[in-house]
C-alpha cells in the first residue's frame, strides 16, 4: 500500500479573487431573463445557516440525533451594479432615470467565477464557476460622505437569502436534494464541457442564460456528477 504524501509538486492548491458576475433577473412567469454582465462586482460571501443538530433523547441516554435544513445564504458586495438590479433591490422605474423605491424585489440568479492556484501555474491552474438560483436581497444600509483627502469609492453591499431549485427525478433517486447552489470546478470536468458551460452563462452564439440544474450536467459531462 502506498504511503500518504503531502505538499507534492502542482498539488499544493488555493483559491482567490472574484469574476465575471453575471446577473440573471427572474421574470414574472418564473423564468430566468437574459444575463448581464455585473461590473464592479469585489465579494460574493457565503454564509449558509440551518443544518443544526437537534438531539431526542430516550432512556436518559442520547436516542437520535436529527438535522435541520439548511439555508443558503450570504453577501454581495460592489462598487456599482446593473441598471437591471434595480428591481432586484427594491426599484421601480416610473419615467426615464426617475425612479421609486420600497417596491417588491425580484429574484435573481447570480454566477461569478474564482481562481484556483497551485503551486506550478499560479492562479492560471483553473477556475470554480459558482451559480446561484432564486436569489433575493434584503433592504441594505448605503453611506453618502463627503469627498475629502482620503477619498474612498462607496462600496454597496447585500445580504441575499435563496430557495432551493428542484432537481429531476433521476437526481432525486441518487440522493440529490433541491439546492440553490452549484459550483463547477474546471479542473475536474473535460475542456469541452467548461466551454459548452461559460458559452451559456456568458453568451456567443446565442444570449446568455442560466441553465438547470440538469442542463449543467448535460453541459459539462457526467463526469462531474461522478466526481462530485
Amino acid at each position: 500500500m502506498a504511503m500518504l504524501k503531502w505538499d507534492e509538486t502542482g498539488k499544493r492548491l488555493y483559491e482567490n479573487g472574484t469574476s465575471h458576475g453575471v446577473l440573471y433577473p427572474m421574470e414574472a412567469d418564473g423564468v430566468y431573463g437574459v444575463g448581464v454582465a455585473w461590473n464592479g462586482l469585489t465579494s460574493v460571501k457565503q454564509s449558509p445557516d440551518g443544518a443544526e443538530e437537534s438531539p431526542i433523547y430516550a432512556n436518559n441516554n442520547k436516542y437520535i440525533s436529527m438535522t435541520s435544513a439548511e439555508n443558503f445564504k450570504g453577501t454581495i458586495e460592489a462598487y456599482t451594479y446593473p441598471d437591471e438590479f434595480m428591481e432586484c433591490d427594491g426599484s421601480k422605474e416610473l419615467s426615464k432615470g426617475i425612479y421609486a423605491g420600497q417596491q417588491s424585489r425580484k429574484s435573481f440568479g447570480l454566477t461569478y467565477a474564482t481562481n484556483i492556484g497551485n503551486d506550478t501555474e499560479g492562479d492560471d491552474f483553473g477556475e470554480k464557476i459558482h451559480i446561484i438560483y432564486q436569489a433575493k436581497v434584503t433592504p441594505s444600509s448605503r453611506d453618502y460622505e463627503t469627498i475629502n483627502d482620503d477619498p474612498n469609492a462607496i462600496t454597496f453591499s447585500w445580504e441575499f437569502s435563496t430557495v432551493p431549485e428542484s432537481v429531476s427525478a433521476d437526481l432525486e433517486s441518487k440522493g440529490i436534494k433541491p439546492t440553490a447552489y452549484i459550483c463547477v470546478d474546471t479542473t475536474k470536468v473535460s475542456e469541452a464541457g467548461v466551454t459548452a458551460l461559460k458559452e451559456a452563462l456568458y453568451g456567443g452564439s446565442g444570449e446568455p442564460k442560466l441553465p438547470s440544474i440538469d442542463e449543467i450536467l448535460e453541459l459539462v459531462g457526467s463526469e462531474a456528477y461522478s466526481e462530485a
